[in-house]
């Protein structure tokens, strides 16, 4: 009996040494949980405020973007206004030089034209003069010859 009651104290024995550590992993697993539960917390603070912080300097980039982007576009319209203010001057004066250079080939033009009328009518008024004698010399053989 001596024997029965030391295996039955080792098993009553060995039952509460499992029974205490199944206590102990429990409370183990409890603590585990709480930890994760803590980290996951502050995991999702600190991605909060990383996103925040991130929204944040992108808006400010993205303002920043616009303003380099206003001024480069005020710059660059500028710019054209002015290039094409010299480009319609030079237009306007280009077409006054060519306005006074067909007015000064006219000019000539019609200075030769008069030269030309004049020796024109120089030569009909020679041919006249010409035909005119030619016609008075008939006239006066034609007088002889009838006499």
């Amino acid at each position: 009996m001596k024997a029965r009651w030391t295996m039955l104290a080792a098993a009553m024995l060995l039952g509460l040494a499992s029974l205490a550590y199944s206590q102990g992993v429990a409370s183990d697993v409890d603590k585990a949980a709480d930890k994760t539960v803590d980290a996951t917390k502050d995991a999702a603070k600190d991605t909060a405020h990383a996103t925040k912080k991130a929204a944040t300097k992108t808006a400010n980039a993205t303002e920043k973007a616009t303003d380099k982007t206003a001024d480069t576009t005020k710059d660059v319209a500028k710019d054209t206004g002015h290039v094409t203010k010299k480009a319609a001057t030079k237009t306007a004066r280009a077409t006054d030089k060519a306005a006074d250079k067909t007015a000064d080939t006219t000019k000539d033009v019609a200075k030769d034209t008069g030269h030309v009328a004049k020796k024109t009518g120089h030569g009909i008024k020679k041919g006249v003069r010409a035909v005119g004698h030619g016609v008075k010399e008939g006239a006066e053989k034609t007088e002889g010859a009838v006499k």
